[in-house]
């Protein structure tokens, strides 16, 4: 059995942090992972990255032809579709090792998630190859910190939830950078409370009041179904990350297939029979 994290979420959200600092904690408990870059148009990573989109197609390969002539975010789109179209290509390049673990740090274009099918096409070649696959979606949480805009992550969170259809994990990057006060604001939501999301909605706006019961709505809704809960992640704090991983491994449940180690107790002979015990027929 091989395992993948898919590491998406809005551009700046901390996905090839995310990726750097996992892998590291995973080399660190002596296991193997690699870090696959799915980014057509990344620049720099704190990773090396095992196998690199951009060694297939640049996303300045599609803006600069002179068919195409794609804009940055129609060329990301026609890179991951390229992907898929050269499916071959990735298989090659992920090899065929057992007991892999892959992270894999996908582009930062939001709708490749909630409602294109590309990364949903991916997530199914990697499940044919034999893989356990989970979304990690990473969402900053100093966006976070007021109720409209939790509203709007959530329901962003959600429609990638319900369009991707695997195990999924919602995570709110960044937690290290929010003052004290901006986290515990924060906390009033990571439990969801209609009430609490509702609080900030600013119903004295001509938008406040007209749509102040819809907003009510998905925050009963969110509330009643728990249907999208966040999992703060500080990427400074090793204990954070290892509360993370524990999450993620136990949904692609990762390691369950090993051995069990036992030890290899000798029986002791006869001669050997220390302290006097008599021995029975």
């Amino acid at each position: 059995m091989r395992y993948a994290q898919l590491v998406m979420g809005p551009a700046g959200s901390g996905k090839s942090t995310y990726c750097s600092a996992v892998a590291e904690h995973i080399e660190n408990e002596k296991n193997s992972v690699m870090v696959v870059n799915l980014d057509p148009a990344a620049e720099r990573f704190k990773y090396t990255p095992t196998v690199d989109i951009r060694e297939l197609i640049h996303v300045d390969d599609a803006m600069d032809d002179e068919i195409l002539h794609f804009g940055p975010n129609g060329g990301l789109v026609f890179c991951m579709e390229y992907l898929i179209e050269n499916e071959d290509w990735l298989r090659e390049q992920l090899g065929e090792d057992d007991d892999d673990y892959i992270l894999f740090d996908l582009p930062g274009q939001i709708e490749l998630y909630t409602h294109m099918k590309t990364v949903k096409q991916l997530a199914d070649l990697l499940q044919h190859w034999g893989f356990n696959v989970c979304s990690v979606m990473l969402i900053d949480s100093q966006f976070m910190v007021d109720g409209p805009k939790f509203i709007s992550g959530t329901m962003a969170a959600l429609s990638v939830m319900i369009n991707l259809e695997l195990p999924h994990v919602n995570v709110l990057s960044k937690m290290d950078l929010l003052s004290k006060t901006a986290r515990k604001h924060l906390d009033n939501y990571l439990e969801p409370d209609a009430r609490a999301l509702l609080s900030d909605v600013k119903s004295h706006t001509s938008w406040g009041k007209k749509y102040r019961h819809l907003s009510k709505c998905i925050g009963q809704m969110i509330e009643d179904y728990s249907l999208v809960q966040f999992v703060p992640l500080n990427i400074k704090d090793e204990e954070s990350i290892s509360g993370l991983l524990y999450t993620i491994n136990t949904m692609i449940q990762y390691g369950e297939d090993q051995d069990v180690r036992m030890a290899d107790f000798d029986q002791q002979d006869s001669d050997d029979n220390a302290g006097g015990v008599e021995e029975f027929d």
